[in-house]
């Protein structure tokens, strides 16, 4: 009966593998959307394009944040798109 703490710890190892992965692999399906969205839709005057796109790129979810509560609002409100 020794291995029966073992196997609780290595159920909960499992269980926080898996739910630390399903939010790794939510955070990396949020980043490519918005990283798709700025390339689509966002207008193509100036450097704005390019510097969101590397902004996105270089911080990940931090960068796609910051675009969708900064950025986007401005090019709907500008744009309409």
């Amino acid at each position: 009966m020794e291995s029966a703490p073992f196997i609780g710890v290595a159920l909960l190892h499992l269980l926080l593998i898996g739910f630390f992965s399903l939010i790794s692999l939510g955070l990396f399906v949020f980043w490519l959307v918005v990283l798709i969205d700025c390339i689509k839709n966002e207008p193509s005057e100036g450097n704005d394009k390019i510097i969101w796109i590397l902004v996105i790129v270089l911080l990940h979810a931090l960068g796609a944040l910051l675009y969708l509560l900064i950025r986007k609002p401005q090019r709907k409100e500008r744009y309409g798109v």
